[in-house]
């Protein structure tokens, strides 16, 4: 029996053995820069040193988890952390989903590739450059709504939604919608267009206006491919950006906009504490864990088809 089910499996191999070359960079992105680092979660239990290396530093177990969870830094950290991704999660999330349905309905496809290409674009560009296209809107003292104002009259002083620890959450959201929602909605149109037409027929010869079609069709239709990145979004619940963040944050905002991303790269790079950067890091990846299989369980209970595993 072993042997038959070898024979067959090299046939498999060999019948679609281009597929499986065409996967082999992927694979081995995955092995050298996923599974490989991973020995490196041991120095979160140990006192590293980096003159006694990784070897030689001494085992201390869970105490760096220990004096981690009383720092007070940590704490402001996650908390921070928790709301932008709550944020993200409850205004971002849906912003492809309902793009998505948006641009299906548009009948004219000049002007549907046309707006898809713009609202592509921002995705490819860095949040370097977008830092300073926000900036130059809005600049409390040269930026475009500084100027619109005193075009109109207006003589009081404008908010600097970018130093406001009031506005400055909601600024997060607000950019990576504009940056993100747009390519989001690659996967959502691909499984749109995958839905039988002869369904939204059916529905309007039973005289099913738009909006009831989009409810009981397109919606229907979407709900896999929605549990299946849901999953993975509350999966990735502990990384509200590192790059977004780090490229827009400054002092006046380290209250309001200080992540876990952040406080891994000042532990790692600014303090040199290694040994506590690694283990903020595994504790982020326990946390993503547990919060994946857990959703996953949820959606399998309320639809068996839904779920990645």
């Amino acid at each position: 029996m072993a042997v038959v089910g070898i024979k067959a499996t090299l046939t498999l191999l060999k019948k679609d053995k281009h597929l499986y070359l065409l996967a082999i960079p992927g694979i081995l992105f995955f092995i050298v820069f996923h599974y490989v680092p991973m020995y490196g979660i041991l120095i979160a239990f140990k006192k590293y040193n980096v003159y006694q290396g990784f070897a030689g530093s001494p085992w201390i177990g869970f105490d760096n988890f220990v004096k981690l969870f009383q720092m007070s830094g940590f704490v402001r950290a996650l908390n921070n952390t928790m709301i932008i991704s709550l944020y993200q999660l409850v205004f971002a999330f849906p912003a492809p989903i309902i793009l998505a349905i948006m641009l299906n309905e548009v009948r004219h496809m000049l002007y549907r590739k046309f707006v898809q290409t713009v609202i592509y674009l921002p995705h490819f560009v860095s949040w370097i450059i977008i830092t300073g296209i926000l900036y130059a809107f809005f600049s409390p003292s040269t930026g475009v709504i500084k100027e619109i104002s005193v075009w109109l009259g207006y003589e009081g002083t404008v908010i600097n939604f970018m130093s406001s620890k009031e506005y400055f959450r909601s600024l997060l959201v607000v950019s990576n919608i504009w940056k993100e929602a747009g390519f989001g909605t690659v996967l959502y149109l691909a499984t749109i267009v995958s839905i039988d037409p002869q369904l939204y027929e059916a529905a309007k010869v039973d005289g099913a206006k738009k909006w009831h079609q989009i409810w009981h069709i397109t919606l229907p239709g979407l709900r896999t491919t929605i549990v299946i990145l849901l999953i993975f979004r509350v999966g990735h619940i502990l990384n509200a950006g590192l790059d977004q963040v780090y490229a827009l944050y400054n002092p006046q905002v380290y209250e309001v906009s200080e992540i876990l991303d952040t406080f891994i790269y000042k532990l790692a790079f600014e303090e040199a504490k290694y040994d506590l950067s690694t283990a903020t890091g595994v504790f982020k990846s326990v946390i993503g864990l547990i919060l994946v299989l857990f959703t996953n369980y949820i959606a399998k209970k309320i639809d068996r088809d839904s779920g990645i595993i």
